[in-house]
């Protein structure tokens, strides 16, 4: 025992400068990352040309109207169309062919039809059109097994497809080559939307994605559930052919974001083209119809600058490289017309305060959508002892706060433990160690800050004032040491675009807050195991009064409007959205609520009053949730570095003059109490 302690008692202090040691080796990795993400700046708005022939077969002139609106488009920012896999209903749409049943086609001829017939009848809108779309339609409904055959109608010839008009007018075959043309004639980049609803034919996809090389396709977009060449049997061969075509002719993908459930084989895909991938923000059609709802002039404004504050903070915030719109028409019967979000669309990216010019300003450029130059390092080997030593310290050193005596065999089976634990699974072993990391230090800080006021060294403290700034500055800067760990050890190209997820974030939620709260009631003070015990015991055989359970129901309550307003399902009321829409717009960046007008004040107060009465340490707990709300902020790994760094610097900056606030609201309290009660007394 004596030589175990020998060891033991000074490791503590050893554990601390291997923590520091690995947060230095660190750096480096998450300066690759910054170079990384940064490596890219430009832009691309896509339009959703099928939505396009939507709107326009609602109107007078369609074809008119199709060709005015790309001119505003095309004045608007928007520089890309996406079209899809064509189908016999899109050529109808076009204008390029018209197609009846049986019954219309008898009725066009004036004949009598067969009664046990119903197929479809397909006539061309000239020679040209026909020279170009009948070969595509004879091959695909050739590969399906279905009948055809000519057929004409006063000098227009046609085609009879022996398939019902609704089950043939879906059948997916190549894009519209007409289309395609068209646009890239206009001056506009193509990005097709690829579906794998069609048999994945090596050669038939070879020959497919040379015509979309030689039109200008750049980036595919996967419509559906599935990318091509993912299949029940063969998956891992028909997606490396898939991934090898890609690459062969220099296509690569597009991230959706925000799906419910990732697209079966879509990560298999973007490893085998060596993440040729850029991450995609879709406006959906749902998202478009709150513009054309009955409002009033000065709500249409708001919302139409809610979606360029939507636009920006997708770039800016989460290295969005691609923004994809999408519209419908509706029958609007309190205008009494047919509406459309269109020129809300032009407003919100060209208008007062747009998208575009705010997302140049910021210093992107609108243009092709490229992928992250992934940048590396030599030092990443030397680095990642540095990072198990120094992680696994900071670790040990959180549960040292509660066992001491137990920190050398800890750090031992630890690292043990991570070093079998990264030779099973490297990804477990790099999530689970930035978890505990991300965890630990914003607890150690708060235990360190709670401890000062324990010991009764806060009290030495002659202004209360210089301890509270001191304190948050130093508290935080431990925080950023769980951060370092946490950016360098998930700095994979992987995390940026989404594609791999920092699992079990949700504990950093609360776990802090736990840790810290068990360390306060119990562990704060220099007794023994036995009163720690008998502390315990009287907590759990002590009389529940209707304050207690009051005091519990608060607490409860929230502890439930804490988690609703946290991770990505959290929700805000309309008039905090203005706020933050506000502090986006006035700051750049916005920093986090619970931080500067929650968090961080009350701390400063707590740390403030904490040099004088023992008891407002409860309130220095209360910043637990400031300290890991910076750390989380870092958890988001699609936000770039330098947005997350200046997103806690202002939410310690002005947290920190709130809190001056605050101290001067209580000096101001207290003096007037202590000068006025003592005359009511009398």
């Amino acid at each position: 025992m004596n030589w175990y302690k020998t060891w033991n008692n000074p490791l503590k202090n050893v554990l601390w400068w291997l923590v520091i040691i690995g947060m230095l080796g660190s750096l480096p990795l998450a300066y690759t990352r910054h170079l990384t993400e940064t490596s890219t700046k430009n832009v691309e708005f896509v339009f959703d040309y099928r939505d396009l022939l939507d709107i326009s077969d609602l109107q007078t002139n369609p074809q008119s109207f199709i060709a005015q609106q790309l001119k505003y488009m095309k004045a608007a920012g928007i520089g890309s169309m996406a079209v899809y896999e064509s189908t016999l209903g899109e050529f109808k749409e076009s204008r390029h062919i018209e197609m009846y049943n049986s019954r219309d086609a008898a009725a066009l001829t004036q004949t009598f039809g067969d009664p046990n017939e119903n197929f479809t009848y397909v006539l061309f809108k000239d020679s040209a059109t026909q020279q170009k779309l009948e070969p595509l339609i004879q091959k695909t409904f050739a590969d399906l097994k279905v009948g055809i055959k000519p057929w004409s109608f006063k000098n227009r010839n046609g085609l009879i497809i022996q398939m019902s008009m609704d089950d043939a007018s879906i059948k997916g075959m190549d894009p519209d080559p007409i289309t395609l043309q068209m646009l890239k004639d206009q001056g506009f980049q193509i990005v097709v939307r690829l579906s794998n609803r069609r048999p994945f034919v090596t050669n038939e996809m070879d020959k497919f994605l040379k015509q979309l090389h030689d039109m200008g396709v750049k980036r595919i977009i996967v419509d559906g559930n599935e990318v091509p060449g993912y299949t029940e049997e063969d998956t891992e061969v028909n997606l490396n052919k898939m991934a090898d075509l890609l690459n062969k002719y220099g296509i690569g993908l597009a991230a959706i974001e925000l799906l419910k459930e990732p697209q079966k084989g879509f990560n298999t895909l973007a490893k085998q083209t060596n993440y040729n991938v850029v991450r995609l923000h879709s406006f959906t059609e749902k998202d478009g119809e709150k513009l054309m709802e009955p409002l009033k002039k000065a709500e249409l404004e708001d919302r139409i600058q809610g979606v360029a504050d939507r636009f920006v903070l997708a770039v800016k915030d989460r290295n969005i490289r691609m923004v994809f719109l999408n519209a419908k028409p509706l029958k609007s019967l309190d205008k009494g017309k047919l509406v459309d979000p269109l020129s809300a669309f032009y407003e919100s990216l060209q208008g007062k305060d747009g998208a575009i010019p705010r997302i140049e300003k910021a210093g992107f450029t609108l243009g092709l959508a490229q992928t992250f130059d992934v940048h590396t390092t030599g030092w990443q080997k030397v680095a990642s002892v540095f990072m198990l030593i120094g992680g696994l310290s900071i670790i040990v050193l959180m549960i040292s706060f509660f066992i001491p005596e137990a920190t050398l065999v800890l750090f031992v089976i630890g690292l043990l433990g991570l070093i079998g634990l990264h030779t099973l699974s490297a990804n477990l072993y790099a999530q689970g160690l930035a978890l505990g990391a991300a965890i630990s230090s914003p607890s150690i800080a708060i235990m360190l800050a709670i401890r000062t006021v324990r010991s009764g060294a806060a009290a030495k403290w002659k202004s209360g004032l210089a301890f509270a700034l001191w304190t948050l500055i130093k508290t935080s800067a431990i925080s950023l040491l769980g951060v370092v760990y946490e950016v360098a050890l998930l700095n994979h190209i992987t995390y940026s675009l989404v594609l791999q997820q920092f699992r079990g974030v949700g504990a950093l939620h609360l776990l802090p807050i736990a840790i810290a709260g068990v360390y306060l009631l119990f562990f704060s003070e220099n007794n023994t195991y036995n009163d720690k015990i008998m502390h315990v015991r009287r907590i759990l055989t002590s009389f529940i009064s209707v304050l207690w359970i009051v005091v519990a129901g608060i607490g409860l309550a929230a502890v439930f409007y804490y988690l609703s307003r946290t991770g990505n399902e959290g929700q805000a009321s309309t008039v905090e959205k203005l706020f933050r829409s506000f502090l986006e717009n006035t700051l750049g960046v916005r920093p986090r609520t619970k931080e500067f007008l929650v968090a961080h004040p009350i701390f400063i107060l707590g740390a403030y009053l904490s040099i004088r009465y023992r008891h407002a340490v409860y309130l220095i707990f209360i910043g637990v949730i400031g300290q890991l709300s910076i750390v989380d902020t870092f958890a988001h790994l699609h936000t770039p570095l330098h947005i997350s760094l200046i997103r806690i610097s202002y939410g310690i900056v002005f947290g920190a003059i709130i809190g001056l606030v605050l101290i001067a609201a209580w000096e101001i309290i207290t003096r007037s109490w202590k000068r006025w009660v003592p005359k009511l007394s009398k």
